[in-house]
């Protein structure tokens, strides 16, 4: 009927994106710069723990795009003086596609149409999970590294991690008990990089012997009733945006527990944030020893 609406479907949508990657791959062939001729790509990463080690590895012009979450001074794991040195992205495939890159480097939480739109334009994709051990770590650096085309750089932020757990290993065989306590009380548990790391600074992370999994809720009443000699907190033992920290009961638990800050852009990325982490960890440890 001549004037009636069309109906909007999954099926428009579609066509509509499809149309819209053919138009911005016209729009590249004529004006976009080439990609590089030599073995070094241009590379788009869109996961902020990638950037952490994509900045360490590759030259600068290499880098055509990051995660806008690099330059969010809540969420960054490099800094922002750094970060904001390079174009930065949302995420979508428009966004992707109009830099031109030879290939993008993903994490687990980007959106499956992302993806798809970019399989279909021919752009190769190298996706890493959430490393979960410093080996796991280590291997994603290194094939990170190799996509460059930089694989000595690799090996040096490697070294540099490796330095820095052996500076940050204790030699009293004393574990002190401790927990890392995020905002509402998430705390990681065996399995994660955070545990491991915890160990190999001389900590003993309680979150298994709370009965927690991996990433679970610890409640307040188990911490107050057999709490650890140390909370490695998201706040630092006093943020106004962290109510339990605030809480009457956990204000009286700091007078007999130790309280300490560490900030959230150590727990949410390998890399080369293990260096910061393991230090962290360490002038923690040696703080407490003094205070004795």
């Amino acid at each position: 009927m001549r004037g009636s609406a069309i109906p909007v479907t999954q099926v428009h949508l579609r066509v509509l994106e499809s149309r819209v990657i053919r138009v911005v791959a016209l729009w590249l062939l004529c004006v976009a710069p080439p990609a590089w001729s030599g073995a070094l790509p241009r590379v788009v990463s869109i996961n902020p723990c990638v950037d952490a080690v994509l900045v360490r590895v590759a030259q600068p012009g290499q880098i055509v795009g990051i995660s806008h979450y690099s330059q969010d001074p809540e969420a960054t794991s490099i800094s922002l003086e750094i970060a904001r040195r390079y174009h930065a992205t949302s995420g979508t495939a428009e966004e992707v596609v109009a830099l031109a890159p030879d290939v993008v480097l993903s994490g687990p939480h980007v959106s499956p149409s992302t993806i798809f739109a970019l399989e279909r334009m021919h752009i190769r994709i190298v996706k890493f999970s959430v490393a979960e051990s410093v080996a796991e770590s280590e291997r994603q650096i290194r094939r990170i590294a190799e996509v460059v085309g930089a694989p000595e750089r690799g090996e040096q932020v490697v070294g540099e991690i490796e330095r820095a757990l052996e500076a940050a290993r204790p030699h009293d065989g004393r574990l002190i008990s401790a927990v890392i306590w995020q905002g509402g009380g998430i705390v990681p548990g065996r399995g994660s990089l955070a545990d491991e790391l915890l160990g190999l600074t001389g900590y003993r992370n309680l979150s298994a012997e709370y009965g927690l999994a991996k990433w679970d809720v610890l409640p307040l009443e188990h911490l107050i009733a057999s709490p650890p000699q140390l909370v490695l907190s998201m706040g630092g033992g006093g943020d106004a945006q962290d109510r339990m920290l605030n809480h009457p009961a956990v204000r009286e638990l700091a007078r007999r527990v130790a309280f300490r800050e560490y900030p959230f852009r150590l727990l949410s990325c390998g890399g080369p944030t293990i260096v910061d982490a393991v230090n962290r960890l360490a002038a923690v440890r040696k703080s407490l020893e003094v205070s004795r």
